[in-house]
Parts: structure tokens; sequence; C-alpha cells
């Protein structure tokens, strides 16, 4: 079977992969370079803690993958715990942060009938576990043990390093759309393909305009990295504030600085706010009881839905796409794109829930952020 596949981030080149590794002819096509959009900015961290099932089992999947991959190449996944809290109220906030704590405590137990390894922690016990984290104003915690973090970057380059030892042929600099008929056109004319899979991320309602219309919009998040700290922290994600914390080569990767407004995947600012830099070092204060100089901030896209799950199947006869990762794109990758390879090549029926022929591709909805303990 001949396979297109447009887009060279995490989800485009791990897919090109599975589908060679299942003996598929493969062509990519990326616009610019591997892992030049969102996938070369994304945070990295991965987990297996969400309270719907089929979500929590794409994590396990995904983990196991990353780890069987991890110590080939200069790939490595790096085993950490991952920590969401809700702060105590402050004036105000009442109402929001008892339904943040009960969302919690809820998700954990629904975890748990899942079988993950998760568990709750009073602020006392997150601070007698993980002494660095300031935890005197936490009014519950929850811990996943089955976590870790990734270089986006590194995992990117060496799924497409394996695909091409798998004959994938990858066409960098190659900008290209899917046809009405199914075809892909690129400047060099178009191009017949037995099936075609679009992962572009932000640039995927674009790619697919002229075979149907799908909701997704990008939206702006920010992240910065610090120089080399001196303490071990868990992944962290606070709910009360929105910033999340992560162990980044020797120094600390902050990141939140959602702004909820659908954005041009051709024309939005690239660079970190001051005022997010600002926002970043009084979180590390609040969190660590310490902040440390900022060595370099970015900026990068998400992509929501209407019901904050991903597109992912059948979109017309032979086209698929896969996109609307709400942020959640990276950790999924290896276990979204097996599953998908399995559809495009009628070994399986996809994952459902994600088809998105659920949609007729004209909806209005806001923008949610995808981490949201409310969402998990």
């Amino acid at each position: 079977m001949n396979v297109a596949v447009i887009g060279g981030g995490a989800v485009g080149v791990t897919l090109a992969y599975d589908l060679a590794e299942r003996d598929a002819d493969v062509t990519l096509y990326e616009a610019n370079e591997i892992a030049a959009g969102s996938s070369g900015r994304a945070s990295g961290l991965c987990y297996d803690a969400f309270s719907d099932r089929r979500d929590a089992d794409l994590g396990v999947r995904a983990l196991e993958r990353f780890r069987e991959l991890s110590g080939g190449g200069s790939f490595s996944f790096t085993d950490c715990p991952y920590v969401w809290l809700a702060r105590e109220p402050r004036p105000g906030d009442e109402g929001r942060a008892e339904q943040r704590a009960d969302a919690i405590r809820e998700h954990v137990d629904r975890m748990r009938e899942h079988g993950l390894d998760v568990s709750l922690l009073s602020g006392a016990d997150l601070q007698e576990r993980f002494p660095e984290v300031v935890a005197h104003d936490v009014a519950v915690a929850a811990v996943a043990e089955n976590a870790g973090y990734v270089d986006p970057e590194e995992y990117t380059n060496t799924m497409a390093l394996l695909a091409r030892m798998n004959d994938v042929e990858i066409r960098e600099g190659t900008p290209a759309t899917v046809t009405a008929d199914g075809a892909v056109a690129t400047g060099d004319g178009t191009h017949d393909h037995d099936a075609v899979v679009v992962a572009a991320g932000a640039h995927t309602r674009d790619v697919v305009a002229d075979v149907a219309p799908i909701p997704v919009k990008p939206y702006r998040v920010q992240a910065l990295v610090t120089e080399r700290i001196d303490v071990e922290p868990p992944m962290l994600f606070d709910a009360t504030n929105g910033f999340y914390v992560r162990p980044w080569e020797g120094g600390l990767l902050v990141g939140d600085g959602t702004e909820a407004v659908e954005q041009d995947p051709d024309d939005w600012t690239r660079e970190a706010d001051e005022s997010f830099v600002t926002d970043c070092a009084m979180y590390q204060e609040q969190a660590l009881g310490w902040s440390w100089p900022t060595d370099r901030a970015w900026a990068g896209l998400c992509t929501a839905t209407p019901d904050g799950d991903p597109l992912v199947g059948e979109l017309a006869d032979g086209v698929y796409v896969a996109t609307g990762w709400q942020g959640h794109g990276l950790m999924r990758a290896p276990a979204v794109a097996e599953r998908l390879a399995e559809q495009v090549l009628g070994d399986g029926d996809g994952i459902g829930g994600f088809d998105p022929s659920r949609f007729d591709g004209d909806e209005t909805f806001e923008i949610v952020e995808g981490m949201d303990v409310e969402n998990r």
C-alpha cells in the first residue's frame, strides 16, 4: 500500500515509521524541517494520568513505547513522578478552588479504577515526599508514578531517522495540500497515493480544506528554560495557577502562558512575552521557594477542538487526519500513531471517540486549556 503522510512532527514521523514497519510504501511531506513546528516546541511531559479509560490506555501504551526506544541512539526517556495539585482558596476564589480540589479527588478515584499507579496526597504528605516543593498552602495533590519526560526534538528526529532506515522517503521543504479527490498537491505537481494522512498540526485544517472542513483552532502557549538549578523537583502541574514545571537539561522548564485566542498558523508571535517571563519567576518563588535566571523562552501552538478530544481517523475516503491535541500530542504520539497505522492499513477500527466525522466542521466553540484538571 502506498501512503502519504503530511507533517513532520512527532505524530507524523512515528506514523510513517509504523506504516513502513507494516510494509507500506511511505512518503512523508514536511513544509519546513522535521520537528520545526509544535513538536520541537513541546514540553516533553509524558504520563498516563487520565480519568478516561481510552486516554489512560493510550498513555500507558505511549509510555511503554517511549521506554522501548530509550537508550538507542541519542533518544532517552527519563522516569520522573508527575504531581498535580490544587491550592487553598484565596479571597474570591472559594467556589472555584473547591471545584478544582474535588476534580482531583474524583479523577484519582477513576484513574485507580483503571489500574493506574496514582495516589492522593495532603499538603503535608507532598512536602514530606518532595521537600523541594513548597506545599504549605496545598489543599490536595496527586502523584502518578508511571510518568517521565523526553526531549521533544530528540524524539521526533530519532523517529524520522528510524523511518528513513525503513525506506520512508522524507521530503523536507515541501509544503503539501490534499486535493478534493484525495491526491497530494506540492510545488512540483500532484501525486497519487492509496491513502493520505495529514498530521500537520495547526496547519491541518488548511491542508484538508478542499476535502472537508474540520473544527480546529490553533492557540498560543509559552514556556521557558532556566539556567542550572540546585534542586530536583518532580514534574508538577499547579491547577490553581496554571503553571507546570519539569527538569530540563540540568535546569527547569516552566510553562503556561496559554492564550485562549485563535491564532493564524502562519502569523503568530514565536517569542515569549516579557510579562510571561516575569510571571514564571514569581511562580518559581511560590512553588519552589526560589527563582532562577532564564536561559531562553519561546512560544508554540497547540490545537483545540469543540470537545477537547483530538480528531484522529478517516475524514473522507482514503484521507485521514490526526490533529487537535490540546497540548497532549507528543506524549501520546507513539500510541496514537500505532493505532492509526493499523486503521489506515485496514487492520483496526481506529480510536473510538476520536473519529473526525463526529463533527460537521463548522462548529463554534471556546478554547479550553488542555491541562485543566477538570478536563483530565
